[in-house]
């Protein structure tokens, strides 16, 4: 946590727009909502949210999510394994393009940039989830879960206030929600730098979210009606 805010502090220091920034942590036995707390208390700008009883990431997204007052609005984990200079280049894409409302990272696009990989099992069973959602005609992504995403506002209320699921699948949930919705959704190349403190545990944890995400399709389509089409911009 010290090493994450202390680059916040840096890369926002010259930062030309208004900005906040919202750490949520759930409960641990480790003191990082204590030491999350001091640390951002020297920041301006800078909020923990007291998230409660461990639920997982999903929940821990959403409450950040919904609580985000800016027009832009980022997740990104902790760790940052996506580093903060892709930030500027998701902000430079959403101004270039005003009708995308969701921008996603994507490790496996061609120009993405991988300085540290992941475990050949990890990245292997990762690419074997976005085919399998692929092959069901899920989400055509190539990389759902990247922990880097970006949302216009309106699209980021109208997705996380209908999102549930508290586990891994959210990133998921997430997409099928915006594309049930109508919303358009782009993925960029990112860089990528991987931390090997990760909590995901690959087989159990990959079986969960495919069941979690065949639960979830089949909800969306009962509750959420299909956005109609956006009609094409008019020449001028």
């Amino acid at each position: 946590m010290p090493p994450t805010i202390a680059a916040l502090g840096d890369f926002l220091r010259n930062f030309t727009r208004t900005y906040e920034v919202l750490f949520v942590v759930e409960q641990s036995t480790d003191g990082t909502l204590e030491l999350a707390v001091g640390q951002a208390a020297q920041q301006a700008h800078f909020q923990v949210i007291d998230n409660g009883p461990k639920r997982g990431k999903g929940h821990a997204v959403r409450s950040g999510m919904l609580r985000a007052r800016g027009e832009i609005v980022f997740f990104m984990d902790a760790d940052l394994s996506v580093p903060l200079a892709e930030v500027t280049a998701f902000l430079q894409r959403f101004e270039e393009a005003p009708g995308v409302d969701v921008l996603i990272g994507n490790r496996q696009h061609a120009r993405s940039r991988i300085t540290r990989r992941q475990s050949a099992l990890r990245e292997g069973m990762g690419k074997i989830f976005n085919r399998v959602l692929q092959s069901l005609t899920l989400v055509e992504l190539h990389d759902t879960q990247c922990g880097f995403k970006a949302f216009r506002q309106a699209a980021c209320r109208e997705i996380f206030s209908r999102q549930t699921l508290d586990g891994f699948a959210f990133d998921v949930e997430v997409l099928l929600l915006a594309q049930r919705l109508g919303f358009v959704v782009e993925d960029l190349p990112v860089e990528w730098i991987n931390s090997p403190e990760s909590h995901v545990e690959i087989i159990r944890d990959s079986l969960q979210m495919l069941r979690d995400t065949w639960k979830i399709r089949r909800r969306l389509r009962q509750t959420v009606p299909e956005a109609k089409p956006r009609p094409e911009p008019s020449a001028r």
